[in-house]
């Protein structure tokens, strides 16, 4: 059941959502900016014809050098009924999609799980993906047990002051680790298809590696290690992309250097992981940033 003054994730911000909107930008009502296959995924989940994705309007985080800044604070994007956003992956899996990928889907929560019953239902045949910020209370995820097939959460910060200067979250190292323990308690160690090399269950997680951040990203790294081992997927990012709006910042107006992201890299050798997807030099130029039109396809 909806409640009135909005709980949902860390940020508490107690808005009635059904008459307003909340921190996250966003009323009850589904919202989503592009519905659309999408290529540069890690390529287990992207396979060869492209993963579904589904990239909701509003963010609960909302960090300052937002990637997707156009729908996650300008609110770029349409209004869908569940019906229709369940016909929409349907028509997904018709272009031959592997999954179902729901990118910043965390402030939708209550609104997306009879969504997904109802596509499970229907026999849609294909993995859902929970692609998120990692900014998520264990509670409201324990919620999608049995309806997610791969949790695919950042783990952005380990240090409360750069959370609380990047993202007005300090809380978020505590809230990040006790949702990445959920989601692993649900689904467990990557599982990939033996013929096709796809993943059909478990847990990825994606660090972005930030300007001037590679001492930072070193300690994220041995925390996960530390405590996952090699139980879990990592993806170590090298696509950050410096945004219009960080022209003045002192260190994210500027791409992560070659240096920065190999002692990132090479650090993640030295203490033992192995199974790791990396991006070349150049990611950050090519279309890891999907255009958004904020009409349907």
């Amino acid at each position: 059941m909806q409640q009135t003054a909005c709980d949902l994730c860390p940020r508490r911000c107690h808005a009635d959502r059904s008459a307003s909107t909340g921190f996250c930008g966003e009323s009850h009502t589904l919202r989503i900016a592009r519905a659309a296959p999408h290529y540069w995924e890690e390529p287990p989940i992207s396979g060869k014809n492209g993963s579904g994705t589904v990239f909701f309007s509003g963010c609960s985080l909302r960090c300052i050098y937002c990637q997707n800044h156009e729908i996650a604070v300008s609110h770029l994007g349409y209004s869908i009924s569940p019906a229709a956003l369940v016909q929409e992956m349907f028509r997904l899996k018709g272009e031959g999609v592997h999954n179902i990928n729901l990118v910043t889907p965390s402030h939708f929560t209550e609104e997306l799980i009879p969504v997904l019953r109802a596509a499970r239902e229907g026999c849609i045949g294909i993995p859902f993906v929970w692609n998120s910020s990692g900014y998520e209370y264990p509670e409201t995820l324990a919620k999608l047990e049995g309806l997610i097939d791969i949790y695919l959460p950042d783990f952005k910060y380990i240090r409360r002051e750069t959370a609380k200067a990047y993202s007005s979250a300090p809380d978020y190292p505590d809230i990040a680790k006790a949702a990445l323990a959920e989601m692993v308690r649900q689904c467990g160690t990557p599982q990939l298809d033996p013929q096709s090399g796809l993943m059909t269950r478990g847990v990825q997680v994606r660090h972005l590696v930030l300007p001037g951040g590679a001492q930072e990203s070193r300690e994220v790294l041995w925390y996960l290690h530390s405590t996952y081992g090699n139980s879990i997927g990592y993806s170590i990012m090298n696509q950050y992309t410096p945004m219009p709006q960080m022209s003045a910042h002192p260190l994210l107006s500027r791409r992560v250097t070659a240096h920065e992201y190999e002692t990132v890299t090479r650090y993640a050798l030295q203490i033992g992981i192995e199974n790791a997807f990396t991006q070349e030099g150049e990611a950050s130029c090519q279309s890891f940033i999907p255009q958004f039109s904020g009409q349907p396809l």
